[in-house]
């Protein structure tokens, strides 16, 4: 044990020396929140409807028939019971509910006999989604509610009634900083050790790889925790983005991110032989794929079919999935079991790959 502090206290030390390094870790964060909180916006084609109607007529198939035959809006039926809308939205099945009136019928309309009703539930956890759904879902049905008698029409925003944008890039970026900072820093900073040759010390030294690698990951660990903190300090009280879930969850599911991010960091590192490879590893393994195949910009739902299964093995995706749920939805951590289990098996395997590459570099 005093060998492996010693380790961690040799790797904070090295970090501490560098001091550009350390002020870009401690300023990015605030950069990348900041100006995606504020700056972006993006829009979707991809609305996936379903239609609650107590009673069934031509009116409400007029309105089937239409979002079916429209190209920008999937159809996922009739539901059975209005209990349902709230269950598919925090799945994610579907992105927007209409709620008809039992009285409804577009012929009572027009011959003015009464005002029947319609509700457009949305979920406004996504505000580009819910903004473009709500205007585009009710240009489709005008046609088949615009009568002499008003249609009395309203809606309702879910989870985030603002519509910010903050809402969906935050949860974004706090996987894309936690990435970048863990598995750049740390790659990079593991090859300047090979090309100094202090590396080859630490790998001929009584302690096992595991102990090394640990010994590497603390350090980056403690300052990732530190931007963690930042992150969510400054979406809460400068963005207003709401943290409805559990903090110890979203903590919880954050480490294993990170742990996995570090491991991550220590296998790229173990088959560069410079940083200038590194560097180049991670922008083409790491950068490129969380940006645009984890859903922070892009919503996974609107990119081709092949992509949307590679997306599958960016980590980042999970994790952002998670916080969206947590931190906006409110839900509870059995609500991300699935991105949990991906993200601890990533964790795993990245982890035996790294000890299973330094153990092969010291038989050499």
């Amino acid at each position: 044990m005093r060998r492996f502090l010693i380790f961690v206290k040799k790797e904070t030390l090295q970090i501490l020396r560098d001091y550009r390094t350390m002020l870009i870790i401690i300023i990015m964060p605030i950069v990348q929140i900041i100006l995606f909180g504020y700056a972006l916006s993006m829009e979707v084609n991809n609305i996936d409807v379903a239609i609650y109607a107590p009673v069934r007529s031509n009116s409400t198939d007029d309105v089937a028939a239409k979002l079916i035959s429209n190209k920008y809006t999937t159809f996922k039926g009739y539901l059975d019971k209005s209990t349902d809308i709230d269950r598919l939205m925090k799945s994610g099945d579907i992105d927007i509910a209409l709620i008809f009136s039992p009285d409804f019928n577009k012929s009572q309309v027009t011959q003015g006999l009464d005002n029947p009703t319609m509700q457009l539930v949305t979920d406004a956890v996504n505000p580009v989604i819910s903004r473009l759904s709500t205007n585009y879902i009710l240009q489709i049905i005008s046609d088949d509610v615009a009568t002499s008698s008003p249609v009395k029409i309203t809606s309702k925003m879910l989870y985030n009634p603002q519509m910010l944008s903050s809402y969906t890039f935050v949860p974004g970026i706090l996987g894309l900083i936690i990435m970048i900072i863990c598995t750049l820093v740390t790659s990079i900073s593991i090859v300047r050790e090979k090309e100094t040759g202090t590396m080859d010390l630490l790998l001929v030294s009584p302690s096992k790889p595991l102990m090394v690698i640990g010994a590497k990951m603390i350090p980056y660990f403690i300052l990732s925790c530190v931007n963690l903190a930042s992150v969510l300090i400054l979406a809460n009280t400068l963005l207003n983005v709401p943290i409805q879930g559990s903090i110890v969850v979203i903590c919880f599911i954050s480490f294993i991110y990170i742990i996995l991010s570090l491991a991550f960091g220590v296998s790229i590192s173990a088959i560069s032989q410079n940083q200038v490879m590194a560097i180049l590893i991670s922008a083409v393994v790491l950068l490129i794929p969380v940006i645009m195949l984890s859903g922070l910009i892009f919503p996974i739902d609107n990119i081709p079919e092949i992509l949307q299964w590679i997306s599958v093995t960016v980590p980042a995706r999970w994790y952002i999935d998670a916080m969206r749920k947590l931190m906006v939805e409110g839900l509870p951590l059995i609500a991300c079991w699935k991105q949990v289990l991906i993200l601890s098996g990533m964790t795993v395997f990245f982890i035996f790959v790294a000890v299973k590459q330094l153990n092969s570099k010291i038989k050499k």
